[in-house]
């Protein structure tokens, strides 16, 4: 009993840190100023989304305890997300509608991300060009280069190496 307490506590812990390394990812300047991001709060929330999921992704294909980081990954980002809303002054009757449509958004940005991701579906530059750039024609070559080389040096990078020193993120070039 004790042991899954202390395991919990980890885990979310290792989830508060990978998400504030999300954050602090998609917050970069040169994803904006290199990769032509519109610095638009819709651009962002789909970069820190987008980001999240390249760690969840991640942490999935390392059995029980990348999925409990990852649970507790998602857990920090909802929870994110409901104090965002709290604090531009949403109601507390609306938060939840708010949060059922944002739930909604990142559930189908979620599967396309990582069904492009995978070679699947719509090629990423093309989900790329749509979520983040807010054009289907938009040219999101170096977004999806970015985000398919985040993807191989998260794969390449152990476990314990991730949750203890964060992700090892690509460098930001056009």
């Amino acid at each position: 009993m004790l042991q899954r307490l202390i395991a919990r506590r980890r885990d979310r812990q290792a989830g508060d840190r990978l998400y504030a390394a999300c954050v602090a990812q998609a917050r970069a300047p040169a994803l904006y100023r290199e990769m032509g991001v519109p610095d638009r709060i819709d651009a962002r929330f789909e970069l820190y989304l987008l980001h999240v999921v390249l760690v969840m992704d991640r942490l999935e294909r390392e059995g029980d305890r990348g999925e409990d980081v990852s649970r507790a990954l998602l857990g920090r980002f909802v929870s994110q997300l409901d104090d965002a809303l709290r604090e531009i002054g949403v109601g507390d009757l609306a938060v939840g509608k708010k949060m059922r449509k944002l739930g909604e958004a990142i559930h189908g940005r979620w599967r396309a991300y990582q069904a492009a991701l995978a070679g699947e579906g719509d090629p990423l530059e093309t989900v790329l060009s749509r979520n983040v750039l807010g054009e289907e024609q938009a040219d999101a070559s170096a977004l999806a280069a970015y985000a398919a080389a985040a993807r191989d040096r998260l794969a390449a990078q152990a476990l314990d190496d991730l949750l203890r020193n964060g992700p090892n993120w690509p460098e930001v070039a056009r």
